[in-house]
């Protein structure tokens, strides 16, 4: 079990700016002991959220938002409190939010877009990407239909991911699998990230930082650094900047390893202790 003295003993990254996106707060599937393990160990001057932190789609369907949701909304609320800024960009599942833009939030500053200047000078175009997604833009039933499967794929992995385990086989994700065989068959990715590329370059920004299709990865296409975040429902990464402006993609699952492991085979944490480490 992840003690608090352990958690304290662990060394804390000190960055320039985190990104982090699609965490979908309101959802079974929601990572939100790995993100908060993560925050724990992660300081940085500015924390921009790249849209989906809160799942408004689920929690229109059905009410589910136990503490550790609360936890982690205490958790960035108190590094607010504590000198980082923090800009939440809405994506397509939290859109209520796009109504309230340069609107501060308990300290969380609302941008509809944020042009971020890296620490080496790349201008970086911030957006969700929704808007770039031919289903959420024109066919908004089928996008709702694509989210329930999804639910159901993410079930399906909870069952194989415990089945896995008991073999002592490694993580293996349905959900991902399944998401992926079907977006490469329509090249989806692809086309979503030149797209994205290219509204970066309208805009003059050397680079571009997203989220929405939960496919985490740094690369170039052309002259435009293309970042995506990817999710905290299945892959748990986020994306640092370092002092000298170098981007580094992590992935939380498999930097802790064992340990996340231990929480995700269901070791109980006391809701009073997520309480506290939330506070911490």
């Amino acid at each position: 079990m992840l003690t608090a003295s352990a958690s304290k003993q662990e060394p804390v990254r000190k960055l320039r700016t985190l990104f982090i996106s699609d965490v979908h707060l309101g959802s079974k599937a929601a990572k939100t002991d790995y993100l908060l393990d993560f925050l724990r160990h992660h300081e940085a001057e500015t924390i921009i959220l790249v849209g989906d932190i809160v799942d408004g789609w689920r929690l229109k369907r059905s009410w589910y938002w136990p503490q550790r949701c609360n936890d982690v909304v205490q958790k960035l609320l108190r590094k607010g409190r504590k000198g980082a800024r923090i800009i939440y960009v809405p994506g397509n599942h939290d859109e209520f939010l796009r109504d309230f833009p340069g609107v501060h939030f308990g300290g969380i500053e609302v941008a509809q877009r944020y042009l971020h200047r890296g620490a080496d000078g790349r201008t970086y175009l911030v957006l969700h990407g929704d808007e770039f997604d031919v289903v959420v833009r024109n066919a908004r039933v089928l996008a709702y239909l694509g989210d329930w499967a999804y639910d159901m794929a993410i079930a399906i992995n909870i069952g194989l991911a415990a089945i896995r385990r008991r073999l002592g086989m490694p993580y293996w994700s349905f959900s991902s699998w399944a998401k992926l065989q079907v977006k490469h068959a329509v090249n989806f990715i692809g086309e979503f990230q030149k797209v994205v590329a290219e509204e970066a370059r309208r805009h003059d920004a050397q680079g571009v930082i997203c989220g929405h299709i939960h496919h985490a990865v740094i690369e170039d296409i052309d002259d435009i650094r293309y970042i995506n975040t990817g999710d905290w429902v299945e892959s748990c990464t986020a994306i640092a900047e370092h002092y000298d402006g170098t981007m580094e993609l992590i992935t939380w699952h498999q930097m802790r390893g064992d340990a996340l492991d231990r929480i995700g085979e269901g070791e109980k944490i006391p809701a009073r202790r997520l309480a506290q480490r939330a506070a911490a």
